[in-house]
C-alpha cells in the first residue's frame, strides 16, 4: 500500500498494540502520534493536524467512544478508524453511528489493518481533492490563527481584523480593556501569529515592579549603577531583541520611566542604566491598560508624546457583557479545560445554568466566568446545573435605575420569580434558593 505522508493518531492504553500499529504505519510511509489515553489524544489534537485517528474502545476514565463522540463533533473532517478487543454489534452500530470509517477486531492482520486504513484514507483523499478544487468550505480544516481568543461575535472579529493588520508588522499597539478581558492573550496573538513569531515574545507588568525597580528591569544596568548591582544586567527591551516587549498596566509607569520610554521608541536604542553608551534594538513594543489614559494625561501622570508614539494602532478589547454570544463557546472552552485536568472526561452544564450565565454582568470579564467554571467542574460531578453555581451569579437581579427599591422588596420579587419558574411548588423553590420550606413560607408572608 503506497500512501502520501499523512499524520495518524493511534489511542490505544496498551503499548504493544500502539508499538505494532506504528512499525505497520511507518511501514507505509505514514507519520505517526502516539496517546495512552483520550485525555493524550484530545492534546495532540488541539496542537497537530492529524489525517486519521485509529483508537480503542476500552479505555480506563474515557472510554474511545467519548474521543469518536469529540472528535465527530469538534474536527468532522478527520475519518475514524475503531480497532478493539471487545467486539460486540451494539458497539459497531453505536461507533458506525458516530462516523466511523471501519471497524477491526484484534487480532487481525497487517493486511486487514491496510485494507482498513485504505478505505479511510480513500475518503481523506477525496476530501483533499475537494480542498484542491475549492469546494470545501475556506476554513476547511484550517488552524484558527488566534486559538486562544474564543469568540465569534462582532466586536472580536474586529479585534482579529486589527490583529491581521499588524501581526506581519512592527507597529506598536495599545490594547484597551477591562481587567480580565484577554489584553495579553491578543497580545500573545499578534505576536506568534506573524512572522516573527520565532522571535522572543517577553511579557511584562509594569505595575507589578516595584517603581524604584521598573527603570532598572527595563532597560538593563550596568556594575555599581546602585547599591546591589554586582553586575552588569540587560533588561526586559535587551531581552526582547528581534521580537515583542508586552508592557501590561503601563498607565502605572512613573514619568521617569515614560521619559526613557520615549526615547527608546524614537531612537530604537537603549542605554542601561548607570550608562552613558546607547544600544540599538529592534523590538516591536505592545502596551495595555485598563485606565483611561487621556484622565492621566490631564493629571499629568502620563506623556502625551508616549501616548501617541504608543498609539499607531490601538485595539479596543470589548467587555464580557458587550459579547454575551460568545460566552457559550468560552463555557465550552473550559468545561473541556477543567473537565480533562481535573475528572479525566467530558463535563457538560445544563440549558438552565448556561442560561443564568448569559445574563450576568460579569464585572470581571472572561477570567471571572473561568474562575466559575473551574470551581463548578471541581465541585461537580461531570454534569453542571444550578447548584454549582456562586449565589452571587444565581441571585443577582438587574434593575433600571428608575426601579431601584429596598432590599426586602428585591428579595421577595426574586422568590415570587422563581416559585413561577417552578410552578409553585415550594420545596423544589425552596431547594433552589438554598433555603427551608419554613423560612421560604415566613419570607413570603412579611
Amino acid at each position: 500500500m503506497e500512501l502520501r505522508k499523512e499524520n495518524v493518531l493511534i489511542v490505544d492504553d496498551d503499548i504493544g498494540i500502539l508499538e505494532l500499529l506504528q512499525r505497520h504505519l511507518l511501514s507505509w510511509n505514514l507519520h505517526c502520534y502516539k496517546a495512552i489515553s483520550v485525555k493524550e489524544a484530545v492534546a495532540i489534537l488541539r496542537d497537530a493536524k492529524i489525517d486519521l485517528l485509529i483508537t480503542d474502545l476500552k479505555m480506563p476514565h474515557v472510554d474511545g467512544f467519548e474521543l469518536i463522540k469529540f472528535v465527530s463533533e469538534h474536527y468532522p473532517q478527520i475519518p475514524k478508524l475503531v480497532i478493539t478487543g471487545y467486539p460486540s454489534v451494539q458497539g459497531s452500530l453505536q461507533s458506525i453511528k458516530s462516523g466511523v470509517a471501519d471497524y477491526l477486531t484484534k487480532p487481525f492482520t497487517k493486511q486487514e489493518l491496510a485494507q482498513a486504513i485504505e478505505k479511510s484514507i480513500g475518503g481523506l483523499e477525496e476530501n483533499v481533492q475537494q480542498k484542491e478544487r475549492g469546494t470545501l468550505p475556506q476554513n476547511y480544516n484550517q488552524p484558527k490563527p488566534y486559538k486562544e481568543i474564543v469568540g465569534k461575535s462582532d466586536a472580536i472579529k474586529k479585534v482579529f481584523q486589527l490583529m491581521d493588520r499588524v501581526k506581519d508588522n512592527k507597529a506598536t499597539v495599545l490594547i484597551n480593556g477591562e481587567s480580565g478581558t484577554g489584553k495579553e492573550l491578543v497580545a500573545q496573538g499578534i505576536h506568534f501569529g506573524g512572522k516573527f513569531s520565532r522571535a522572543p515574545f517577553i511579557p511584562v507588568n509594569c505595575g507589578a515592579i516595584p517603581e524604584n525597580l521598573l527603570e532598572s528591569e527595563l532597560f538593563g544596568y550596568v556594575k555599581g549603577a546602585f547599591t546591589g548591582a554586582d553586575t552588569t544586567r540587560d533588561g526586559y527591551f535587551q531581552a526582547a531583541n528581534g521580537g515583542t516587549l508586552f508592557l501590561d498596566e503601563i498607565g502605572s509607569a512613573s514619568l521617569a520611566v515614560q521619559t526613557r520610554l520615549l526615547r527608546v521608541l524614537q531612537e530604537k536604542e537603549v542605554v542601561k542604566v548607570g550608562s552613558r553608551k546607547p544600544e540599538k534594538i529592534e523590538v516591536r513594543v505592545i502596551a495595555a491598560t485598563n485606565e483611561e489614559l487621556a484622565k492621566l494625561i490631564e493629571a499629568k501622570r502620563f506623556r502625551e508624546d508616549l501616548y501617541y508614539r504608543l498609539t499607531v494602532v490601538e485595539i479596543e478589547m470589548p467587555p464580557l457583557r458587550k459579547r454575551i454570544g460568545d460566552i457559550p463557546l468560552l463555557v465550552d472552552r473550559f468545561l473541556f479545560k477543567y473537565g480533562m485536568e481535573y475528572r479525566n472526561g467530558f463535563v457538560k452544564i445544563d440549558d438552565e445554568a448556561l442560561g443564568v450565565l448569559k445574563r450576568y454582568s460579569w464585572p470581571g470579564n472572561v477570567r471571572e466566568l473561568e474562575n466559575v467554571v473551574q470551581r463548578a467542574v471541581i465541585m461537580g460531578d461531570g454534569s453542571l446545573g444550578l447548584g454549582h453555581l456562586p449565589d452571587t451569579i444565581k441571585y443577582q437581579i438587574d434593575f433600571p435605575d428608575e426601579d431601584l427599591m429596598p432590599l426586602k422588596e428585591v428579595e421577595k420579587r426574586y422568590i415570587q420569580k422563581v416559585l413561577n419558574r417552578m410552578e409553585n411548588n415550594k420545596t423544589k423553590a425552596a431547594e433552589i434558593l438554598g433555603i427551608t420550606r419554613k423560612t421560604l413560607r415566613k419570607k413570603l408572608v412579611d
